[in-house]
């Protein structure tokens, strides 16, 4: 994830056209070039069984049940997950060693930076220095007992114009595998298209497992793997809640996100689908995100609030990896009403009226219930998709704490959110939000 919205543009439609003519002129079986068969009494390796790929830990099967986050690993182990996935390299000692006081183990990412953030891979010295940062990673972690796989880059094909890059992630597999022949390379792309896939197949012969963060894509893996040429191993690198990049979106820019009840229903169907019959090649996958954190919303990809309370998303994951219910569950939110209607967002061209919300929810072991709303200012496109969460507007909400509130339009134009998280007596919250506008001309209603 982690998605920019700017890049620049470098070359010419002569280089672009002799680029890619050299590209088929070359792909006679390129990605056959390294064997995919690693020596499997490594630490992590990865066989061929005669008709599939299987990832290997210590010579016996291991399917990666995991989740991107930095913290949270003691409920992530209690729920039946064997593996986080980190970006970088940031925190990554306490990272692995906390993995590996669990029994857990770690897709280490090296981070390659990105053309649509600005990075030139022309730049002959930025490039190396890169390349040295990235080795001198390698060495100081390759040998701790908690590291499953390298990941070289994160979506770094997204909006790429300029080929190298691809010829780049491929001389730093090649490094990694120089440096550490006991753990396999990755590397993750964004599968947009079969375009990434094809070149990644063609251009990257060093990588060992594919990583794509599919999302709703997913279902389209099979056709863009065979007509992209991708016949090694890959793993569901991001997978989650459905995305604020494929939900409806309000007149005024806002995606409609999702309630806690609808986003377990949704990754409940996608493990299913996708993951949990474990596909031939299949390796596993890592959900998307188990911590807190703000993109779009602060609530839309959190697994846990800020306090560290689960939403449903932790039971189910209990479920799907250990196959046992949790003795005690969150509460379900069943609908957010607003003025007695059941809508997703609303557009206001008055804030002079008083306007009413209601929560539906129920708890499975009947506790008591408590309410906290608040009123937010949306986080803008750009930088604030990714950040600090934006601080609640006060006095607009005449009480907080009931499960039914009548509240105030902000007086000032632009697009807000009204949240409420329902918490029950055993650390659980389910969540639900109203995305609205206050349109830039107020008439009475």
């Amino acid at each position: 994830m982690m998605i920019a919205y700017s890049y620049r543009c470098k070359f010419s439609l002569v280089w672009f056209l002799t680029g890619w003519l050299v590209t088929l002129s070359s792909c006679q079986d390129t990605q056959q070039k390294r064997p995919v068969t690693t020596n499997t009494n490594a630490p992590t390796s990865i066989r061929f069984n005669g008709t599939s790929y299987e990832l290997l830990r210590y010579g016996k099967p291991y399917f990666i049940k995991g989740a991107g986050g930095v913290s949270h690993f003691e409920e992530l182990k209690a729920c039946g997950g064997n593996s986080i996935r980190v970006w970088d390299d940031i925190d990554a000692g306490r990272i692995l060693d906390e993995a590996h006081a669990l029994g857990l183990t770690v897709m280490f990412g090296l981070w390659v930076e990105r053309e649509m953030e600005g990075f030139d891979y022309d730049d002959h010295a930025a490039v190396e220095r890169q390349y040295e940062r990235i080795r001198k990673t390698v060495i100081k972690y390759r040998d701790h007992p908690a590291l499953l796989l390298w990941c070289v880059g994160n979506e770094w094909a997204q909006e790429a114009k300029n080929f190298k890059v691809y010829d780049e992630v491929n001389r730093l597999s090649k490094l990694v595998h120089q440096l550490d022949s006991n753990h396999p390379v990755s590397t993750v792309i964004s599968p947009d298209s079969k375009r990434a896939i094809w070149l990644a197949s063609k251009r990257c012969t060093d990588v060992d497992i594919l990583g794509v963060n599919s999302y709703a894509l997913t279902e389209k893996l099979d056709e863009f793997f065979h007509k992209g040429g991708w016949t090694k191993p890959y793993l569901i690198s991001e997978y989650g809640v459905q995305a604020y990049w494929e939900t409806p979106i309000a007149p005024w820019g806002a995606p409609d996100e999702p309630n806690s009840r609808s986003k377990v229903e949704f990754v409940r169907s996608f493990y299913q689908r996708y993951i949990g019959s474990q596909p031939p090649n299949c390796f596993g996958s890592y959900l998307f995100y188990w911590g807190t954190k703000q993109e779009e919303t602060h609530t839309w990809f959190s697994v846990f609030d800020e306090q560290g309370r689960h939403t449903p998303l932790v039971g189910l994951m209990q479920e799907l990896w250990s196959g046992k219910i949790p003795a005690n569950q969150a509460p379900v939110v069943q609908s957010l009403l607003i003025d007695g209607q059941l809508v997703n967002n609303r557009s206001y061209a008055s804030v002079s009226a008083p306007h009413q919300a209601e929560i539906r929810v129920s708890d499975p072991e009947g506790d008591s219930l408590m309410y906290a709303w608040e009123i937010k200012l949306r986080a803008q496109p750009g930088g604030d998709y990714v950040g600090v969460p934006r601080p609640a507007i006060q006095g607009l909400l005449e009480r907080t704490d009931t499960r039914t509130v009548r509240f105030r339009l902000p007086n000032e134009p632009g697009a807000y959110r009204l949240f409420v998280n329902v918490y029950d007596t055993h650390q659980h919250v389910a969540t639900a939000n109203f995305s609205f506008e206050v349109a830039g001309s107020q008439t009475d209603d």
